[in-house]
């Protein structure tokens, strides 16, 4: 069959990838790694030190993952095989057919590996913590940044990661003016980090009576966060203004009723950070700190810039000229239906999440 031999070049090439990609991950040493931290963790005393287990339970559990997604991969390439010496055998088009899928199926995988190869940044491992702020455009411009939130939100629920919500102001008339949020996971901030900038919106805004074209623009800042053991960034607390304040939102169970929220402000540098999700003052101070220090680090990177041309650029005015992405809704096709949905509240087709600049068949990229 013509399928088969088409196949069997596929299925080579993508077995060349895998191999490719364990050895651009050091498969082996992740294996001496694996056998190091199991020995670690059978020690009698082992557990008597709770950060350090918890720290290495976590490494161990995160290099099991890389090796069982790396051998699972290889392994699902040997069945792909077997599958097609037996439809060759048995001249079945259903089995054919069914080789077929499940390559395209390996094809995506074995991309996603070879991706993870490229996450060799200091930081491509770190949890990350992104905000996004309204720019130009007023109260157009806090919905965008509502949209632009729902859109990492939905994107990093389905990479597995997981969001915690930091920081929230709400807009005036509709939307947020201002959000901070931590994003966990395998290569958090490495999948992250590129969306650091100005992201423009062309369309006709559901918020004029005279639906004319607006533009709008939103920051987003992407910055790595540190281990509280980490001594690379270290803060003197002299430096350091600590207030405290009522939280705001929904409240109930004394959120509102004491002042749990807390916002630091570093005076050498004019950086600040707030946080007030948790019920606990000192969980939010805590929090803060972990935010500084990966606001510092990120200050840091930038100002190596001139010797590391690959660590992030400066952040630009939230304005015309400034953006690194833009999403047009008009002029184009199908506006109408657009602007139908948005106002259905249908907001999840029109805006479907996509960090590559790749969306819906609304959203097209300048």
């Amino acid at each position: 069959m013509i399928e088969l031999e088409q196949y069997a070049q596929d299925i080579s090439g993508i077995r060349k990838s895998i191999l490719a990609a364990g050895e651009a991950l050091h498969i082996d040493h992740m294996r001496e790694q694996i056998e190091e931290l199991t020995e670690e963790m059978n020690q009698p005393e082992f557990w008597n030190d709770t950060e350090r287990s918890t720290k290495v339970n976590q490494k161990l559990g995160h290099l099991k993952n890389k090796l069982n997604h790396y051998e699972h991969l290889l392994s699902t390439a040997d069945d792909i095989d077997t599958m097609m010496e037996l439809a060759k055998e048995e001249n079945d088009e259903d089995m054919v057919r069914e080789v077929g899928e499940e390559l395209e199926k390996l094809k995506e995988q074995s991309d996603a590996l070879e991706l993870e190869t490229l996450m060799r940044g200091d930081y491509d491992d770190s949890d990350a913590v992104l905000s996004l702020h309204a720019g130009a455009g007023g109260t157009e411009a806090q919905d965008w940044t509502q949209m632009l939130y729902r859109m990492y939100t939905r994107y990093c629920e389905r990479m597995g990661f997981e969001v915690k919500l930091l920081d929230l102001l709400d807009g005036d008339e509709a939307g947020i003016k201002s959000v901070t949020f931590e994003v966990s996971g395998d290569h958090a901030y490495g999948y992250l980090r590129g969306e650091k900038g100005v992201h423009r919106l062309v369309r006709i805004s559901p918020f004029d009576a005279n639906a004319r074209r607006h533009t709008s623009f939103s920051s987003l800042d992407v910055a790595p966060m540190l281990e509280d053991d980490g001594d690379e960034i270290k803060i003197d607390m002299k430096d350091v203004r600590v207030d405290t304040y009522h939280s705001s939102g929904a409240g109930g169970q004394n959120v509102n009723k004491t002042s749990s929220a807390v916002r630091m402000t570093h005076f050498p540098t004019g950086i600040v950070v707030a946080c007030q999700t948790e019920r606990d003052q000192v969980q939010n101070r805590a929090t803060c700190l972990k935010m500084l220090k990966a606001k510092l680090l990120e200050l840091r990177e930038r100002e190596k810039e001139q010797q590391m041309a690959d660590i992030k650029g400066e952040m630009k005015k939230i304005e015309w000229g400034s953006q690194i992405r833009s999403y047009v809704f008009q002029p184009y096709t199908m506006v109408k239906d657009h602007r139908t949905n948005y106002e259905s509240g249908n907001i999840d087709d029109v805006m479907n999440g996509n960090l590559e600049g790749f969306v819906t068949a609304y959203l097209k990229m300048q």
